[in-house]
This record gives structure tokens, sequence and C-alpha cells, in this order.
């Protein structure tokens, strides 16, 4: 990690969480033709799972395992279990352009809540920008809030219970390794979506291309887990948070290869709205941080500037 800049980190673990997510939600979309939604996601956990802990023994945290059921990562994961089993009910009974808008809050809510919770400053200039990366992913999922009811709030829920999620592994201590918060969150959401399952569902012999699909799924998954908390873990949350809206970027390229879906020109617009915003409050963080670096140097000169004056 010491190769990547230090102001791009967050950003970028961001960008590639959002990405190995999408590709997570396409396998599943496509699973749940002849599947049904909570045993889609019951056979994800379960691939995630047998990729996970090889992937935890090869990396040699076998003996932080036991990590796993720390207090704090179970907390974070139980309002990640929260967030998906919500997100699924929403997205199965609502158009996925509407369910997505609203899902964007997320990072909106992650704001506020660090700025009460972790006096976290937010900036003038940035509160706007963040603003127009909302705007921004609003153009590109273009929701027509028709037909909505209860399956609304469900999606508010997901990302309320999101928001609450990334704020609480903040709270993870430091020495936890960001995989060992991942495969915590596949077990978590594993045993959860299996219960739900049993509750609600019947189960349905998978065949061979869903299996498959739930293996990549599964694997794509680790790595949206993985890098979404270390994003929080390494880089501010006003400079981190609004590259979440860099998933509606990610599904516009998964609607155009995978289900050849154009994107309008409003789309397009949105798409470059979402980048610009989020380039913006990287270089002002990189501004801000090397002002930081230039008055602490100018003060430490001054200081020694005195004390030779001064034996």
């Amino acid at each position: 990690m010491q190769f990547i800049p230090i102001a791009i980190r967050g950003p970028l673990f961001m960008i590639l969480s959002t990405g190995s997510y999408v590709v997570n939600d396409t396998m599943m979309k496509l699973a749940t033709v002849g599947l049904p939604p909570y045993e889609v996601l019951f056979l994800r956990g379960a691939a995630a799972t047998l990729w996970g802990i090889p992937l935890l023994l090869s990396l040699g945290y076998a003996k932080q395992i036991p990590l796993i059921l720390d207090r704090r990562v179970l907390q974070r994961n139980l309002l990640e279990l929260a967030a998906i089993l919500c997100y699924v009910v929403a997205l199965a009974n609502m158009q996925i352009a509407d369910s997505t808008a609203l899902g964007q809050i997320t990072p909106l809510l992650m704001l506020i809540g660090s700025s009460v919770l972790f006096r976290e400053r937010i900036g003038g200039l940035r509160t706007p920008l963040i603003g127009l990366g909302f705007i921004g992913a609003v153009m590109v999922t273009q929701p027509t809030m028709q037909g909505i009811s209860v399956y609304a709030l469900l999606a508010l829920g997901n990302a309320a219970f999101a928001a609450a999620r990334d704020l609480a592994g903040r709270r993870v201590a430091a020495d936890v390794p960001g995989m060992i918060v991942a495969i915590s969150a596949v077990v978590v959401v594993l045993v959860g979506s299996g219960a739900a399952h049993l509750m609600s569902e019947r189960w349905v012999m998978p065949e061979t291309h869903h299996l498959l699909l739930m293996a990549g799924a599964g694997l794509f998954l680790i790595f949206g887990h993985f890098f979404i908390f270390m994003a929080y873990r390494v880089g501010p949350t006003g400079v981190v948070a609004p590259f979440y809206y860099c998933f509606t970027v990610w599904a516009v390229i998964s609607g155009l290869v995978v289900f050849q879906q154009l994107p309008n020109a409003l789309a397009i617009g949105g798409i470059l709205l979402v980048v610009a915003s989020g380039l913006t409050i990287v270089s002002l963080d990189e501004r801000r941080r090397r002002l930081t670096v230039v008055a602490w140097a100018s003060e430490l000169h001054q200081e020694r500037s005195a004390e030779w004056r001064n034996p």
C-alpha cells in the first residue's frame, strides 16, 4: 500500500469496492432468473465462505480468525445484514433505477454521522460538491418513482443501514485486518439469508450456471466488503464518501457490457458530474494536505531559528 499516494488511497479503495459490488450484483441479477432472492443470497454467501477461508489462511491470518466474532466487527456486519435484506426485497419489487437512486443517500448520511459522532469537519466546498455528486447519480439512475410504497422505505432502510455499517466500521480496532472484517460479513449474511430463506421461500434446485454465477459473485463480494472497509479506514470520510457514487458509473458499464443497455445523454452527463465532483474533492484534499505540511515545516523552522538566536 505504501506505493499508493496517501491522498488517493481512500478514493481508490472506494472505486474498487463499488466496482466489485456491481460485478457481484450483476451476477446475482443473472442468477435470480429461476431462483428466489434469499436463496441466491445464501448460495452467494456459501461460495464466498469457500473462497474466503483459504484466502485468510494464505494471507497468514489463521491466528486472527477468532476476530470474526469480535464484538465491534459483529456490530458492523449485523448492520450489513440488515442493509442487504432490505435491499434484496426492495430490488425484487421496484424498478432497479428507483431502488438504486434511493440508495444514493448513503454518502450523505455517512457524512452527517461522521460529523456528529467523530466531529469530522466536512468543509464548506465539499458540501456542494457532494450535492453535485448526488445530482449526477440521480441523473444516471433516472428514477420514475412509480408504484412505490413500503418497498421505497426498505430501499431507504438499506441506505440508512449501509451508512450505519460504515460508521460502525470506523470503531473496529486498527489491529483487526480488513480481510477478517470482510469474511465476517460474508458469514453473518450467510447465516441471516439462510434463516430468511427458510422462513419465507421454498428451495429451488440450482442449475450449473447458477452455481458458477454464485462462485463469481462470492469472490467479488469479498473484495467489495474488504475495499469499502479499508476505504474508510485509510481516508477521511469527507473525501471517501462521495466516491460511493461511482456505483452508478459501474452500473452503467455493466448495463452496457452485459445487458446491452446504452446510456442516454442525461446518464452520460450524470457520469461526468460524478467524476468531476470526485476529482475536485480529491484535489482539494491534496491541496489542504500540502498546505498543512508547508505550515508545519515553516513553524518548525521558526522554532529552530528562535532556539539558535536564544541558546
